[in-house]
């Protein structure tokens, strides 16, 4: 179970990041390199936002509770991304998912990179 909810976690992650590049690009101006610098910019600032704060590997990971607050400012910006741009249904999917994917693992025991917390 554990295994399943950090695969379904990392696709979560991935989703997240896509629709921040779609937001970017909507976003971006008439100037087609005006879409293509946000539809970059935009997912880079929330990978270095999950990097620093929220990734297993970083030397800076936040410990819970505070670690929902990026998680949240990333899955929250990818979610008012799509319900802005005409995608409901998928924002609130994401948002949905992505609160039923961390309450699980913490039901589980589990930090997000598998270890087990308690």
């Amino acid at each position: 179970m554990r295994v399943a909810n950090l695969g379904l976690r990392f696709l979560l992650e991935l989703c997240a990041l896509v629709a921040l590049a779609y937001g970017g690009w909507l976003a971006g101006g008439p100037q087609f390199w005006q879409r293509i610098l946000l539809a970059v910019l935009a997912p880079l600032a929330a990978a270095l936002i999950w990097g620093r704060w929220v990734a297993p590997k970083s030397d800076r990971k936040l410990a819970d509770p505070l670690r929902l607050v990026p998680e949240w400012v990333v899955f929250g910006a990818a979610t008012a991304v799509l319900v802005v741009s005409g995608h409901p249904v998928l924002g609130a999917a994401l948002a949905v998912l992505a609160a039923a994917n961390r309450l699980v693992l913490w039901r589980l025991g589990s930090d997000t990179d598998g270890r087990v917390t308690g």
